[in-house]
């Protein structure tokens, strides 16, 4: 959204696209007041604002001839060229420069269903056995074709947790959050009875958004409870989302508390409308056996024994 300012520091606040080199990159971002000239082109003062949730980042296009998951390459540097990096960055002589924040279109993912250049451009298809991605194949079944979505429910202030088909989000991306991803900021589950759900990118528009003025949005993340929040994401007319980290503003995250935690939740699971026996130890199957229960925040969600 604002301009920003690369400031030397051994600390650099996460970035889905920069996860590997936090742990050497000699700078942090901080926003400026003046807003990008990419988001005014966007028409960023009529763009929807959505809660930026903390997870990674997910796709479902096809593969194998039906719709699949797709995961974030999670690709590393040897020591060889974390060295090189390390150089060209200490080699930058300038790190107080006005950068434009980067933006990503969501068109750009749109109607890509050829395996090698998905695979080329960083995604790579969730098998169900995937001992890498195993937090990612557990909220999909591809026998009944479904995943467990985290979405709003039909009435207000409620959350739902519920089995959704993938073809009903193909061509999406959406983030997956839970037990192990990220140190887990909302809380679900435990190391014994892990939980995981995917949650479509733009699921939960800000209903009361700040200006768009950098002291106002500080403002609103401090002192608003739906300011409890990783970040803001503004989804625009022409498909470009424009995003906004509290490390931007030099706001702590995560908290102790969240926006996404301080609401009650419902599961709604019919296991009699699918065709299939789900494992015991699956989500699913413990998902469906909690049909109908409410619980007043995400991270009181227990399985029976």
């Amino acid at each position: 959204l604002f301009r920003v300012i690369f400031l030397k520091s051994s600390y650099m606040p996460h970035d889905e696209g920069l996860k590997y080199l936090s742990s050497f990159q000699p700078f942090k971002v901080l926003a400026t007041e003046a807003i990008t000239g990419k988001a005014l082109e966007a028409d960023i003062y009529n763009a929807i604002p959505t809660e930026k949730v903390d997870g990674t980042c997910c796709y479902v296009t096809t593969y194998k001839g039906q719709p699949y998951l797709w995961a974030r390459m999670d690709r590393k540097p040897n020591k060889q060229a974390e060295k090189r990096f390390k150089r060209f960055l200490y080699s930058l002589e300038d790190y107080n420069k006005g950068f434009f924040k980067p933006l990503y279109n969501s068109k750009r993912r749109s109607k890509v269903n050829i395996g090698p250049i998905l695979v080329e451009n960083g995604w790579v298809p969730v098998e169900k056995n995937s001992k890498q991605y195993c937090w990612h194949s557990s909220v999909v079944n591809y026998e009944a074709e479904i995943a467990l979505v985290l979405k709003h429910h039909a009435d207000p202030g409620l959350l739902e947790i519920s089995p959704v088909p993938l073809s009903e989000i193909l061509e999406q991306t959406l983030e997956l959050i839970g037990t192990n991803i990220n140190a887990n900021p909302y809380g679900l589950g435990s190391k014994k009875q892990p939980v995981h759900l995917l949650v479509p990118h733009g699921a939960f528009e800000i209903k009361n958004p700040p200006t768009l003025k950098q002291t106002d949005i500080v403002s609103w993340f401090e002192g608003c409870n739906e300011g409890k929040v990783e970040g803001i994401v503004w989804h625009c007319r022409d498909g470009c989302l424009i995003k906004l980290h509290r490390h931007h503003l030099g706001l702590h995250w995560p908290l102790a508390e969240t926006y996404l935690n301080s609401q009650p939740v419902v599961i709604s699971f019919n296991r009699t409308k699918y065709d299939c026996d789900f494992e015991p130890k699956s989500l699913f199957h413990r998902f469906s056996n909690l049909d109908g229960r409410r619980f007043d925040r995400l991270k009181d969600i227990k399985f029976d024994a």
